[in-house]
């Protein structure tokens, strides 16, 4: 086997010693988000919107590879269910860091909610059965019902599956994903068109929701490739991660590396080509100073440097590239959403201040240090990964003789 494959014979990694790790990433951001209250508010509410879409991704993409794995009874995805599993179940723990912030400030961050007569702009006006405040707190705070009732449900009966084991389960997860992908495609799409389109409410996208999707899925997967191989050290997946584990993953990661840019230039050739000064004003602004090198980064870093780095095969079982490209994934789509959001309070691009930085490490660090606190206690309180899914023998690469094989060799024994 290969030096560099994700399986090579490594010592066990020690996690206790990072254990406070989250702890210490909340108290600090916790601070720099302080000091951003009270000495850079806009910087602060806009640094922390854009943290909040970046790990609303994660856990969407979560939520939408546990659907992936019932809707089409994929073995491959059984080792990295349960992790998926925790991450869809940390919408709760992500609505009440964000919402928050995003519902009490909303004048602050959406100009729209600022407009006294909304009848007065023709584009409000159009829009406004969508755009008004109390649609924007209903519907804000049902998505995350939705998608919390959606992920506990799947759970619920994932857990009860390693008890018992019984069929029951695993035909409710089927039906509840059946109908849960219908839900998670209409609530995702309306969560970036609320948090994030509706930051310029005159720009029409009819791809948007496709878009942060392709994005979402695309970070998780190369988070998920990760976690697998660092739990695969520890123990925890020792017994169901195999080469091919990290071979389907990143070939999947490597998936939607194209679908991304197949959906991103899409969108932009369409705007382009029709030309309506509605649509090609939100482009026409990022390109403006600092944002025309954060979109080429985009074009280059978000497609070509995955693109051409996972076209190798044998390249997406070996540990040493795969790493590093999780973490450029990690940072291709914060600058993605920094890109989307903050040209609204620099429309000129002049730069990314000294505040900015501050309060974007900051809201990263504070929102990532209780989730990932939530996860790892999710996630030492059940079982490391499905312990009787129907397909977990082949997930081991064991043969299980079927009944029928067993009576044809009895019969053909006896003959």
């Amino acid at each position: 086997m290969s030096s560099e494959s994700p399986q090579s014979s490594k010592p066990s990694l020690d996690l206790a010693k990072y254990a406070n790790l989250p702890n210490q990433l909340i108290v600090g951001g916790a601070i720099g988000l302080l000091i951003g209250f009270f000495a850079w508010r806009e910087q602060f509410l806009y640094s922390y919107l854009t943290a909040f879409m970046f790990f609303l991704s994660l856990v969407l993409g979560g939520l939408f590879l546990v659907l992936l794995h019932h809707l089409f009874d994929s073995q491959w995805l059984v080792p990295i269910r349960r992790i998926c599993e925790h991450f869809a179940g940390l919408a709760p723990i992500l609505g009440v860091l964000g919402l928050p912030v995003i519902l009490i400030f909303a004048k602050s961050i959406y100009p729209w909610m600022a407009i006294e007569d909304p009848h007065s702009d023709h584009a409000l006006h159009v829009k406004y059965a969508l755009f008004n405040p109390t649609a924007f707190w209903v519907v804000s705070i049902a998505l995350f019902v939705v998608w919390t009732w959606l992920a506990n449900r799947l759970r619920k009966h994932s857990l009860a599956q390693d008890e018992t084991g019984a069929a029951t389960h695993t035909q409710a997860m089927r039906k509840y994903a059946a109908g849960g992908i219908v839900l998670f495609a209409f609530t995702l799409t309306l969560g970036v068109i609320y948090w994030m389109k509706s930051l310029e409410h005159q720009w029409f996208s009819t791809m948007y929701g496709v878009y942060y999707f392709a994005g979402s899925v695309w970070t998780t997967l190369a988070t998920m490739y990760v976690l697998t191989a660092l739990l695969q050290r520890t123990g925890h997946l020792a017994p169901v991660v195999r080469d091919s584990t990290f071979k389907d993953i990143g070939t999947l990661f490597f998936a939607f590396t194209v679908f991304y840019a197949y959906i991103h230039f899409s969108q932009y050739f369409l705007i382009w080509n029709a030309a309506i000064p509605e649509e090609t004003f939100w482009y026409v602004k990022r390109e403006n100073g600092i944002w025309w090198y954060l979109g080429m980064l985009i074009i280059f870093g978000h497609f070509f440097v995955p693109f051409l780095t996972m076209l190798r095969i044998d390249v997406k079982k070996k540990l040493t590239i795969m790493a590093p490209l999780a973490g450029w994934a990690w940072l291709m789509h914060y600058v993605d959403m920094t890109f989307n959001i903050k040209p609204v309070i620099d429309p000129e691009g002049h730069g990314i201040s000294l505040s900015g930085m501050i309060q974007s490490i900051a809201s990263m660090a504070f929102i990532g240090g209780f989730l990932a606190k939530f996860f790892l206690k999710s996630f030492i309180t059940h079982a490391p990964f499905p312990q009787r899914d129907p397909r977990i023998a082949e997930t081991m690469g064991v043969y299980v003789e079927l009944e029928s094989e067993a009576q044809a060799q009895t019969k053909s024994a006896k003959a």
